[in-house]
């Protein structure tokens, strides 16, 4: 299977096309893995992982993924005659990198720590503006057949970050989007999260200036949310870190005077939800044609009814069915004035 990565270029007239929301969707343990990629690498891995949920299509194991010059261009706005040497360079690089991760034993419940590489094979085609690439076995369930324990968001929140750190520390916080605040990372456990390798910034002012105050100022100026971050010490020495972060007010928020933590597209968020609410609605979402394809494959409606209700018990995943609740005649509960 060849996906073609063209999906904000219209095949069919050349023209650039009305899409929507493009979202990017990683497992918990790839979000909290140590690997260090540069900004172009993350990105190949971003088109790639769209377009495969686009297409509705599972990356299957050994079969290459097709990435076009044009889509690199249109979706990071670089310059038409950069953006293919670009991937060339950034293809070559996954090829050479790895990352760890860590994944709970199901039967000892002992975490192990696993390592892998990123891609098995990669290609480049100089004539045709492309570059492929082939997902080794592991990344593959940790980008596609997500049923729980993963973070979503929309690409062009990352698309204008400069610096791979920023992206990396934007996916660490929103994983937390629910509670607002990120627990304490020990030092050494954020650098490796962030890729910072180990003869980096060896200094604490080095760190902070060159990477996490970067990386929050591009995170603060470009994305959906602000961030701070507090130092913890063990006595004068900085040990560790906890980053506390909001969601900006939408610009139809801002227009209209609204409250800006309410989403103006969408009913208001309906957390309250009783657990014989979600069963049941659980339920009847899972038989709508229109969500159908988000539908775990090979699953049963019961196994997809199970998945959703998880989501409904979630206030930032249960955001997506608010207008499907609405249709289904769920009414949430007013909030006193």
């Amino acid at each position: 299977m060849v996906i073609l990565l063209c999906s904000t270029f219209s095949l069919t007239t050349g023209k650039a096309a009305m899409t929507k929301k493009q979202l990017v969707t990683k497992d918990n343990d790839l979000i909290g893995a140590s690997y260090s990629l540069g900004v172009a690498e993350q990105r190949l891995i971003f088109l790639a992982i769209i377009e495969a949920r686009e297409q509705n299509k599972l990356i299957d194991v050994g079969k290459p993924l097709r990435i076009y010059a044009k889509s690199y261009e249109q979706q990071f706005s670089v310059e038409k005659h950069t953006s293919y040497e670009a991937m060339k360079r950034a293809v070559e690089g996954l090829y050479e990198a790895g990352f760890s991760y860590i994944k709970i034993d199901k039967a000892s419940g002992k975490p192990i720590t696993y390592k892998s590489r990123w891609v098995d094979k990669i290609g480049y085609a100089d004539e045709l503006g492309c570059v492929e690439l082939t997902f080794a076995s592991d990344v593959i369930p940790l980008i596609t057949r997500l049923d729980s324990c993963y973070t979503e968001y929309e690409l062009q929140q990352v698309s204008s970050l400069q610096s791979e750190y920023a992206i990396r520390l934007y996916e660490l916080i929103i994983q937390w989007r629910a509670v607002g605040k990120v627990p304490k990372l020990e030092l050494q456990e954020l650098r490796n999260k962030l890729g910072v390798n180990p003869d980096q910034y060896k200094e604490m002012h080095n760190f902070k200036a060159r990477v996490l105050d970067l990386a929050l100022k591009q995170i603060n100026d470009h994305t959906d949310i602000t961030a701070t971050y507090e130092q913890h010490k063990t006595g004068r020495k900085v040990t560790g870190f906890t980053f506390t972060f909001k969601q900006k007010p939408s610009a139809k928020a801002v227009a209209k005077g609204a409250n800006p933590a309410r989403d103006t597209d969408t009913p208001d968020m309906f957390n309250d939800m009783t657990d014989s609410q979600i069963a049941t609605f659980s339920s009847k979402l899972a038989r709508l044609p229109e969500l159908g394809n988000d539908a775990p494959i090979g699953g049963s409606t019961d196994d997809y009814a199970t998945l959703i209700a998880t989501h409904l018990a979630d206030p930032v995943k249960q955001k997506k069915y608010h207008k499907h609740l609405d249709k289904l005649g769920y009414k949430p509960k007013k909030s006193k004035a």
